[in-house]
């Protein structure tokens, strides 16, 4: 059979082994279309920046671990120059370490668990990870996640928050994985036409709302901060959210194809979305174009240009502080952001000359504080 048509979207070619990893997947059975983003990167079994189209078979590794992992943004009736103050920015970050833990909330101390939830589709799930779930809503994890204020072009207060699903969408990853069969190029997958297979599905429904509900409770936890500090008030109507790690259907040239979306955001016409930049680089809030070829999605951020290990070696304590000049941050934590420092991301301003054909402008946002768990 041949091989699926990959449309890319890149804006520099790819190193050779995210190439292999990208002509592997057009091999693998019942994929049908690959459109490629411009920040893909090599991650384990499927790069993050792809988008997969098939008729039945999901592929867990085209998801990730971390389903339904999305950003949000929030605009507050102050000005972003209400943070200039060291003291004010301290204030900020102390309340931010207060209200959303890294890891997880002490029992009882967490928010009230949204009972539209329901539960998992195993034992081995729910209620074996109930009580983790509960610990972990509201919390916001390691690595690239983020809380961060943000000035817009006039000026104005923003947040961006950066989560997903915690520890539970890793669980669903490697519970169904387990069970997947191993097709062409060796990925493994389940069939949606069988009960497992629509279990699958299910979990991932359910993690996908569990991380907004995890983003919705830190968005509250934020405008406690902000109303403590500077007496700011968040303007509801500005919310906004997209997720960019999921699958689900949707009909594209008339055909209905599980769409995977691993570090990919929806992108059709008029869809809300949320781009992300690094700690000390411009975000952007976008709307989309529902480019076909590009199986209606866009760039999630700016995608890493070095592993962690390799921004470990690559990146200075000095370096930190110099990339992040005017962004406020805990400066205890200088040597573990080695690993999210600027230098480690692609260029966010090229990834999105890169998707102009796939999302539009709406909105340019600088960093003016960011809060990380490291």
């Amino acid at each position: 059979m041949a091989d699926a048509p990959v449309c890319a979207f890149t804006h520099e070619p790819p190193p050779r082994a995210v190439a292999d990893a990208i002509a592997r997947l057009a091999r693998a059975t019942d994929v049908r279309r690959v459109a490629v983003m411009p920040d893909v990167h090599l991650a384990e079994g499927v790069c993050v920046g792809t988008v997969v189209a098939t008729s039945y078979a999901l592929y867990p590794d085209a998801v990730g671990g971390d389903i339904g992992c999305g950003v949000a943004a929030l605009a507050f009736d102050v000005d972003a120059a209400r943070i200039a103050d060291p003291r004010t920015a301290a204030a900020i970050l102390a309340g931010l370490y207060r209200l959303i833990p890294v890891k997880h909330h002490r029992l009882g101390r967490g928010p009230s668990w949204p009972e539209s939830l329901g539960a998992l589709s195993a034992p081995a799930l729910w209620p074996g990870r109930a009580r983790e779930a509960v610990r972990q809503l509201g919390t916001l994890g390691r690595g690239n996640h983020f809380v961060e204020l943000q000035a817009d072009e006039d000026g104005r207060l923003w947040l961006m928050l950066h989560s997903g699903s915690r520890g539970l969408g890793q669980a669903i990853r490697a519970h169904h994985l387990a069970a997947a069969t191993a097709g062409a190029s060796g990925l493994r997958f389940l069939d949606a036409r069988t009960p497992r297979g629509q279990a699958y599905l299910a979990d991932v429904a359910w993690a996908v709302a569990y991380a907004e509900a995890n983003r919705r409770a830190m968005t509250d936890a934020v405008c406690v901060v902000l109303g403590d500090v500077l007496g700011a008030q968040a303007h509801d109507a500005t919310y906004a959210s997209c997720h960019h790690d999921h699958v689900r259907l949707e009909v594209h040239d008339g055909e209905t194809l599980l769409v995977h979306r691993k570090g990919a955001i929806a992108a059709s016409e008029g869809d809300v979305g949320l781009v992300p930049g690094s700690m000390g680089t411009a975000s952007f809030h976008v709307t989309g174009r529902g480019r076909a070829d590009a199986l209606r999605s866009g760039a999630h951020g700016a995608g890493r240009r070095l592993s962690r290990t390799d921004a470990r070696h690559a990146i200075s304590v000095r370096d930190v502080h110099r990339q992040l000049h005017g962004v406020f941050f805990d400066h205890r934590l200088a040597r573990a952001l080695r690993e999210e420092a600027p230098a480690a991301y692609k260029d966010v301003e090229a990834v999105m000359r890169a998707q102009g054909a796939l999302v539009r402008i709406v909105r340019r946002l600088r960093p003016v504080l960011s809060f990380k768990g490291m």
